[in-house]
């Protein structure tokens, strides 16, 4: 009965001292984890974030956790413009297609960048917005002096945005027009020197002839 008894005793001392090493094995773990999961904040989330801007475009996009910084994004992008050009490209956008929707817009700045690719135009947007063909500029705004003062909207930064990160519309096109408002006799050379690629808007687009 006695031998019994110790028996039963030695038993419940093992399991308590069994239950004592899983917990603190348990506990051993959770701390040899932590370096591993641990998540240190040491951004100050408190003040407003602070924007760059460029042309009234927020250069880091803030939420209500952290600040992405622009470098990051601009990875993303297809084409990295000077300060100049991208300026470039806003206006001329705007001046040439600020009554289209966006996809109208979007298909003006990439038959831009298709000249900036193109080995029969000049290579920076600012060249190919300001270049003269027999004396004459290549775009009526420029043109006119339209392009100069223009304000530049939203919608326009978006188009110009999406183009620049790789979405291109224009299937190739290198020209654009609008009939209703130009001169027949320059509507007769895109007829007759060009390959008509489809109509948007009030834009016609054209690539070189074959």
């Amino acid at each position: 009965m006695y031998r019994k008894f110790v028996m039963q005793l030695f038993l419940c001392n093992m399991i308590l001292v069994s239950g004592w090493f899983c917990v603190k094995g348990a506990q051993m773990n959770r701390l040899a984890s932590l370096p591993a999961f641990e998540v240190k904040i040491t951004e100050d989330y408190s003040a407003e974030p602070k924007a760059d801007r460029f042309c009234g475009i927020s250069r880091r996009a803030a939420s209500g956790q952290r600040v992405v910084d622009y470098a990051v994004i601009e990875k993303t992008y297809k084409y990295d413009l000077a300060p100049e050009d991208y300026e470039a490209l806003l206006k001329i956008v705007q001046a040439e297609a600020g009554t289209e929707d966006i996809e109208g817009k979007m298909l003006v700045a990439g038959v831009v960048l298709n000249r900036v690719d193109s080995s029969k135009f000049p290579d920076t947007v600012t060249e190919v917005v300001m270049q003269k063909e027999h004396g004459t500029y290549q775009f009526s705004p420029v043109a006119n002096g339209t392009y100069r003062n223009v304000k530049v909207n939203g919608e326009t930064i978006e188009a110009v945005e999406r183009v620049m990160k790789g979405e291109d519309l224009t299937q190739g096109a290198l020209y654009f027009a609008s009939r209703k408002g130009a001169d027949p006799e320059k509507m007769k050379w895109f007829d007759n020197s060009l390959v008509r690629l489809f109509e948007h808007g009030g834009h016609e687009f054209f690539t070189n002839g074959r």
